[in-house]
């Protein structure tokens, strides 16, 4: 989570900086964004197609693997799941 805090800050102030001096931020388009969206997604589509031939497989592939490498690790506020 500290790093998710420090990256925002480090936002903050080059956005700060930036509106000081007048210039625009070269930040991306949000067309760019949804394509860098899809391109996450896309990863997971031949994976999930080799595992569709086994149902409890596809269902742990999801669950674990899936959701891992799309959400990255999330924080847990000091807490782990069972």
């Amino acid at each position: 989570m500290k790093a998710y805090i420090l990256s925002l800050g480090a936002g903050l102030i080059v956005g700060i900086v930036y509106s000081l001096m007048g210039v625009r931020s070269p930040a991306p388009p949000v067309i760019a964004l949804v394509g860098l969206g899809g391109i996450l997604l896309g990863e997971q589509l031949l994976p999930v197609a080799r595992r569709m031939a086994s149902l409890p497989e596809l269902t742990r592939f999801v669950r674990q693997d899936c959701v891992h490498h799309v959400l990255g690790e999330l924080p847990t506020h000091g807490k782990r799941d069972a």
